[in-house]
């Protein structure tokens, strides 16, 4: 009971990066996280491709509103002319 499977372990390390998992069940991940090396080395690559898919998603969403706002101001500029 106090040792997690993996196959737990990863379930809830997933449950963890979408902010659902409870105090008891993060300190029995942390427990394993540290005696597994396994789970510890899919806990690492888990949070590196959470930050890439983070870092991603945000520079999209920025080239997106540049493009709304250069698109914006040609509108504008087009309205003036007249």
């Amino acid at each position: 009971i106090l040792f997690l499977p993996c196959s737990e372990a990863t379930l809830l390390m997933e449950k963890r990066n979408a902010g659902l998992i409870s105090a008891g069940e993060n300190r029995k991940l942390n427990l394993h996280i540290m005696i597994c090396k396994w789970c510890k080395a899919y806990n690492e690559k888990l949070k590196l491709l959470d930050k890439l898919f983070e870092k991603t998603f945000s520079q999209q969403k920025t080239e997106i509103n540049e493009s709304e706002i250069q698109d914006f101001k040609n509108k504008m500029i087009d309205k003036l002319n007249f």
